[in-house]
């Protein structure tokens, strides 16, 4: 199995440590082929909000930038760990961007079927929540998300702050190994399944099939679908699927009557009088 971990940092000491350490674990547990990528040693350009990527799709990108290059080695990867350092309460400027760089994955979410967990090293507090939002990011790009783990490493570290440090990357890195040799999709909360057919509803009534995102969606089937990949619903769960559906399609039928009602008519525009 290989795993890649995208480290936020520049400079190489306690978060590239702890991704270390993690991708050591996970060697002893099995065959495990890792690489650590440093994000400092990538081009990654600031999105520009252009919205090309989302429309008409990422090739269209007028970065020119290594952002390809990363994505290859996620697809290539049957598991991946994002590792940042707290900066003013959040993901190092560095992670943020590379996180922007991938937006228009979180439109076409593809990496289903592979695992994801995250590390975040700070000196005192604000962790935890950077923590959540690794997870939810894992969770809209496709994964399957591992809770990932915090670590204060407040310096000089002392021999008990290291060992504490050790025992949780630890059990982070069983977890992750035991999720990724499972190799089967987690069946959906009643919430994921809502995310979806909202999601589904809104690009099949709101988009044509010029836009990227249809595309995606036609293209893998999900318009048919129960959910993104193949799973069997309970009769409770199929039942409340129908239900988000009827009243996601209902609710953009009437936001697509109130926009219609507000709109000018094109004929009373060209016939009343226009001011001098």
């Amino acid at each position: 199995m290989k795993v890649t971990a995208f480290v936020g940092s520049a400079r190489r000491r306690h978060t590239w440590s702890a991704a270390e350490r993690l991708m050591k674990n996970l060697q002893s547990f099995g065959e495990v082929d890792y690489e650590i990528v440093a994000l400092s040693d990538y081009t990654i350009g600031t999105c520009r909000g252009c919205k090309l990527c989302l429309d008409d799709g990422e090739e269209l990108c007028p970065l020119k930038d290594d952002r390809d290059k990363l994505i290859g080695k996620i697809r290539t990867s049957d598991g991946v760990v994002f590792a940042s350092p707290n900066y003013s309460f959040n993901v190092s400027g560095l992670m943020k961007v590379f996180l922007d760089r991938l937006g228009f994955l979180f439109h076409r979410p593809e990496f289903f079927g592979k695992t994801f967990t995250n590390i975040v090293v700070q000196g005192v507090y604000g962790g935890a929540r950077i923590n959540r939002y690794f997870d939810f990011i894992g969770k809209g790009l496709g994964f399957e998300v591992v809770h990932g783990c915090c670590l204060n490493s407040m310096e000089p570290m002392t021999d008990k702050d290291q060992e504490k440090c050790s025992r949780t990357i630890y059990k982070l890195s069983r977890r992750f190994y035991s999720s990724m040799i499972r190799k089967e999709y987690r069946v959906p909360t009643l919430f994921d399944l809502m995310v979806f057919r909202m999601a589904r509803t809104s690009i099949f009534r709101v988009l044509d099939e010029s836009r990227r995102d249809y595309q995606y969606y036609h293209r893998k089937g999900w318009f048919r679908t129960d959910y993104y990949y193949p799973v069997r619903f309970g009769f409770f769960k199929k039942g409340a699927g129908w239900v988000f559906d009827y009243i996601f399609s209902r609710g953009f039928a009437k936001k697509r009557e109130r926009r219609r009602k507000k709109e000018p008519e094109w004929s009373s525009l060209i016939t009343s009088p226009q001011p001098p």
